[in-house]
C-alpha cells in the first residue's frame, strides 16, 4: 500500500466548551479525490481549515507528505486552498494572478510567466493570460483560481465550496472539468460541499460528516446505495427506512424480521438485535419477486406524481409501511392499483439499531 499523502490521527477541535471535531482519524492516498459532505455545522470546513493551517487543532496530529504540519502556518505547508469567492486580485491580469505565488517565492519573471502559461493551459485558459478577472465568466474565474493553486505544485489541494457561486448548469460542467484536471495533475484533492450530487460526481472517497464526526465513508456508490448509518441514509437523498430486527445469523446470512415479512440477506458481520432496512426509491421495483431478489410483499399505490424524467410513487404496504419508488415516466402506476414490490439484494442496506 502506498504511503498516505495525509494522515490525521486523534484530531479534535473546540471553541471554548463547544467541541466541533471529535477524535477524527483518516488517511488520504496519493491522487485521491476526497469529498467532505455534510450539513452546515457538521465540521467539514473546520477540518479543511486545519488541513490548510488556518486553524490549529485542540488535539491530534496532521501529517502531510510524511511531515508533521500540525502547528505549521499556511505559507510553510505543502497545501493550497481554492475558495468559493475565487479571491482573485481584480487589478492584476489573469497571468499575474496565477504567477503571484511563484513571485512571492522569488521565481524570476520569465520563469513564473512560463509556469503561469503552462498551468493556465492545463485548465484550458491559456488564451486568457492578459485578460483581467472581470472579463471572464464565473466558471473561467473559478478555473483561474484553480490554476493559481496548482501552479504551486502542492501535495494537497483544498477546495472550500468551490462551485457554490455558480448556477446549476455551470456547476455541473465544472464538476466534470474539476475531475478531469485532478486526474491529469495527480494531486490529492479535498473538497468541501453540502451538495450530494456534486459529492457523488467527484469523490473517490466520500466522507459524510455529522456533528463533528465522520459517520460514513467509502466510495460514493456504496455510501449511497448501502449507507452504514441512519444519518447518511437520509441525508444522501430520499430513502425508505423499515424498522427491523436481526433474529438469526448463520455464517454471513442474516435473518431479518420486518413488518413486511422475514428477509434473508448475505451480510457479513450482521449482529442480532434492532436494525433497519434501507432501499433507495430508484432501486425498488414493481412486480412479483424473481428468484434471487428480495420480496417486499404487496400493497396499494397511494401517490403517483409525474416528475419529468421519472414518476414518483408511494406504495402503502398491507402492513402499513410507506415505500417510495422512482419509476420510468411511462410506467403505469395508477392510484389505488395493487402491486408487489422487490429489490436486488445488493441494493438493500442493513443498518444497526
Amino acid at each position: 500500500m502506498s504511503t498516505p499523502v495525509v494522515s490525521i490521527s486523534g484530531l479534535s477541535h473546540s471553541y471554548g466548551a463547544l467541541t466541533v471535531l471529535h477524535e477524527l482519524s483518516l488517511d488520504i492516498g496519493p491522487g485521491e479525490y476526497v469529498v467532505l459532505l455534510g450539513p452546515s455545522g457538521s465540521g467539514k470546513t473546520t477540518l479543511l481549515s486545519i488541513l490548510g493551517g488556518f486553524l490549529q487543532p485542540t488535539r491530534g496530529q496532521v501529517l502531510i507528505g510524511g511531515r508533521d504540519c500540525t502547528r505549521m502556518p499556511p505559507a510553510r505547508r505543502p497545501t493550497t486552498t481554492v475558495f468559493q469567492d475565487y479571491a482573485l486580485f481584480p487589478h492584476m491580469s489573469v497571468g499575474a494572478n496565477v504567477a503571484f505565488g511563484p513571485r512571492m517565492n522569488g521565481v524570476n519573471r520569465a520563469e513564473r510567466a512560463r509556469q503561469a502559461r503552462e498551468t493556465l493551459a492545463l485548465v484550458g485558459l491559456e488564451q486568457a493570460f492578459d485578460k483581467k478577472p472581470h472579463q471572464l465568466s464565473g466558471g473561467q474565474r473559478q478555473r483561474v483560481a484553480l490554476a493559481r493553486a496548482l501552479v504551486m505544485k502542492p501535495k494537497l489541494l483544498l477546495l472550500d465550496e468551490p462551485l457554490g457561486a455558480l448556477d446549476l448548469g455551470l456547476r455541473r460542467q465544472m464538476q466534470d472539468e474539476l475531475k478531469g484536471i485532478q486526474k491529469r495533475v495527480g494531486t490529492a484533492f479535498v473538497h468541501v460541499t453540502h451538495d450530494q450530487e456534486e459529492a457523488m460526481a467527484l469523490a473517490d472517497l466520500l466522507l459524510v460528516m455529522q456533528d463533528g464526526r465522520i459517520v460514513d465513508q467509502g466510495d460514493p456508490e456504496r455510501v449511497y446505495t448501502r449507507p452504514s448509518t441512519r444519518f447518511s441514509a437520509t441525508f444522501m437523498g430520499e430513502n425508505t427506512l423499515i424498522e427491523a430486527e436481526v433474529t438469526g445469523v448463520e455464517g454471513s446470512l442474516a435473518m431479518i424480521k420486518t413488518p413486511l415479512g422475514t428477509l434473508r440477506l448475505d451480510r457479513p458481520g450482521a449482529r442480532l438485535g434492532k436494525a433497519a432496512i434501507t432501499v433507495r426509491p430508484e432501486n425498488m421495483r414493481l412486480g412479483a419477486a424473481p428468484a434471487g431478489t428480495v420480496s417486499f410483499g404487496a400493497g396499494t399505490i397511494a401517490e403517483s406524481v409525474f416528475q419529468g424524467s421519472y414518476r414518483k410513487a408511494v406504495v402503502q404496504s398491507d402492513s402499513g409501511q410507506h415505500i417510495v419508488l422512482k419509476l420510468a415516466a411511462d410506467e403505469p402506476a395508477g392510484i389505488g392499483s395493487r402491486v408487489e414490490l422487490h429489490a436486488e439484494p445488493r441494493h438493500v442496506g442493513l443498518l444497526p439499531g
